[in-house]
């Protein structure tokens, strides 16, 4: 698909970050329905926790194979999959199944979310112009992050029941199966006649395994992507116990964040790239301002100033994990790129599962206080990792810039 000005093409790319949309709308509203389960089925915060490692767990097993499942089967086929178990997963929300079969519910939705996500950004990853594209990707998120909490604490304002916020979800995720199965038009890769003897798939995967810098970035992408999750899933509950805000209020800075999310990954890098400045550079200033956030929300004793420094921390981390997605075609053998980017979404995801139900840990027995005390710990680590990745995406940047000297003077 070289050409993006084709009708399918468009409303191929259209798909992708409506699917996105929906993953980020179905975030959004977990967060704030946290809340309604512990009153709905009596647990605490610790038990609600296990919710995210179970959901994240699938998560992270369904991404970990479909860079080779994408390789050997269709990318069609794998989207189809996942959105229908996608689909499946709301059920259990819908019917208000007892907790431990809740826990099943989130294993569906856990191994769709894995395979549509990591179908996108292979599906992105092909494209021309990739870089922008996975920044709106990612940007279509975000929007859902938005819209989540305003469905949710919408619907659960006019007291329609928690579980009807699901029910609208699952209309939206029908439509994307559909859109999946009459529109989407997959890439094809021209293969370099250099690599005909290129290893197979499983040889690629297991190749893929043995890179350190894919494994570096993955815990990379594991560390960012909980503090995301932490931030938007238990944010709702924090702002409401520990800065006393309304329900209605919370929801909406929560959705602030959302907002700060979207903007950042639609503005930020387009931006830098037009002032010329380096990913590593930026990426230094994003985990800078994210720090700056942080300290805002949670050391000023007004609940407003801490809902504005809520919502630039979603600013602030916006482009971290598409910039870093981007990277790892530049980085890593053509070859490689599908299994890569299987790993990165996978591992990442473990993130995904185990900080938030740690988040949930200290919430119980700490109390919620300790959301931003953790959250900066995590990004102090994020941090501390970035300083190492700078160097081999410095190296890579500037092999690129003496590439484009080379060919200016020899045109």
């Amino acid at each position: 698909m070289k050409d993006l000005s084709t009708r399918f093409a468009r409303l191929s790319i259209g798909l992708s970050f409506y699917s996105f949309a929906l993953v980020g709308l179905s975030v959004g509203v977990g967060g704030v329905i946290l809340k309604s389960l512990s009153t709905s089925y009596h647990v605490g915060d610790a038990m609600l926790g296990t919710l995210f490692v179970v959901l994240y767990l699938s998560y992270s097993l369904s991404s970990f194979f479909c860079g080779p499942l994408a390789q050997r089967l269709s990318l069609r086929w794998l989207l189809v999959v996942g959105t229908t178990l996608f689909l499946l997963g709301m059920l259990g929300f819908i019917l208000e199944v007892p907790f431990a079969l809740l826990e099943i519910s989130y294993v569906c939705i856990g191994l769709g979310t894995g395979m549509i996500e990591t179908g996108f950004n292979i599906f992105i990853s092909a494209l021309p112009g990739r870089t922008s594209l996975l920044n709106y990707l990612h940007a279509f998120y975000g929007v859902g992050i938005i819209f989540g909490p305003l469905l949710a604490t919408g619907i659960l304002a006019l007291l329609w029941g928690w579980n009807r916020i699901y029910v609208v979800l699952a209309v939206l995720i029908l439509l994307q199966l559909g859109g999946i199965v009459l529109f989407l038009r997959v890439p094809v890769v021209e293969k370099d006649p250099s690599q005909e003897q290129a290893p197979t798939q499983r040889t690629a995967f297991r190749e893929a395994l043995t890179q350190p810098l894919i494994w570096l970035t993955a815990i990379f992408l594991l560390v960012y992507s909980g503090v995301e999750v932490c931030a938007s899933s238990w944010g709702y509950t924090y702002l409401v116990d520990k800065q006393a805000l309304g329900p209605l209020a919370a929801g909406w800075i929560v959705s602030g964040f959302g907002i700060g999310l979207t903007l950042g990954r639609f503005l930020i890098q387009p931006m830098a790239q037009r002032k010329g400045v380096s990913v590593t550079t930026l990426m230094y200033t994003l985990i800078g301002g994210a720090i700056l956030s942080l300290l805002i929300t949670w050391l000023m004793p007004f609940g407003i100033l801490a809902g504005i420094g809520f919502c630039l921390l979603g600013l602030s981390l916006a482009p971290i994990y598409p910039l870093t997605v981007a990277l790892v075609p530049k980085l890593v053998p053509e070859r490689l790129v599908p299994s890569a980017i299987g790993v990165l979404v996978s591992v990442s995801i473990s993130g995904l599962s185990v900080l938030p139900w740690l988040a949930g840990v200290l919430a119980q027995f700490q109390g919620i206080w300790t959301l931003m005390p953790y959250l900066l710990l995590l990004v102090l680590i994020l941090l501390a990792f970035w300083s190492y990745l700078a160097r081999p995406v410095s190296a890579s940047e500037a092999a690129q810039k003496e590439l484009t000297v080379a060919q200016k003077l020899d045109s």
